[in-house]
């Protein structure tokens, strides 16, 4: 009887120990995922975000320019003309 009692807690041992190698090979993956940064954004696509926001932002400027027919930032055209008046 204690034979069988051994017998089934050594075979409970080793189920237990088999899903705690399972769970940590799976835990190692994934580690192995987040640290290889293979499902990260590209440097090419946060370029081209980049441009389109800028382009974006120079379109709007130029229409509020034509849509008010004057200066929209009077102390960047200050500094703009200050450059261009250097004479150095």
């Amino acid at each position: 009887m204690f034979e069988k009692i051994k017998k089934f807690f050594k075979k409970q041992a080793e189920s237990v120990k088999n899903a705690v190698a399972m769970k940590e090979a799976q835990l190692k993956g994934c580690a192995h995922a987040v640290l290889d940064g293979t499902v990260a954004e590209g440097y090419v696509d946060t370029g081209v975000k980049i441009l389109i926001a800028v382009v974006i932002g120079a379109l709007l400027l130029g229409g509020l320019y034509a849509l008010f027919n004057s200066t929209i930032m009077p102390t960047v055209k200050q500094k703009v003309e200050g450059l261009f008046n250097y004479n150095g």
